[in-house]
């Protein structure tokens, strides 16, 4: 099971629609827990980017649903991979 860190914007058509956003999250939720895809947070935010979504679950479906709700054209998104401190630390530990 892999963690997304999801950086998200606004598009032109998400801002128009600001009212929505969290009818929009909540759709979003419910679309990736069916998927086997676990939230576990979400953050409005201010400056660079207007929300950061982070999930669990496997890699292509965590993808999947990614790309299904920017798709839907209210987002754009830069997604980051991941790892706790324990998975960095094995990591590091595979270092030859």
């Amino acid at each position: 099971m892999s963690t997304f860190v999801s950086l998200l914007n606004f598009t032109d058509q998400g801002i128009l629609n600001i009212k929505d956003s969290p009818d929009r999250f909540n759709a979003f939720k419910a679309m990736a827990e069916q998927m086997g895809i676990s939230v576990k947070a979400v953050y409005y935010t201010v400056g660079s980017y207007d929300m950061v979504v982070i999930v669990e679950g496997d890699n292509e479906l965590a993808i999947a649903a990614l790309l299904k709700t920017g798709s839907l054209g209210n987002i754009r998104s830069q997604t980051l991979l991941g790892f706790s401190v324990d998975d960095m630390k094995q990591i590091i530990g595979k270092m030859p």
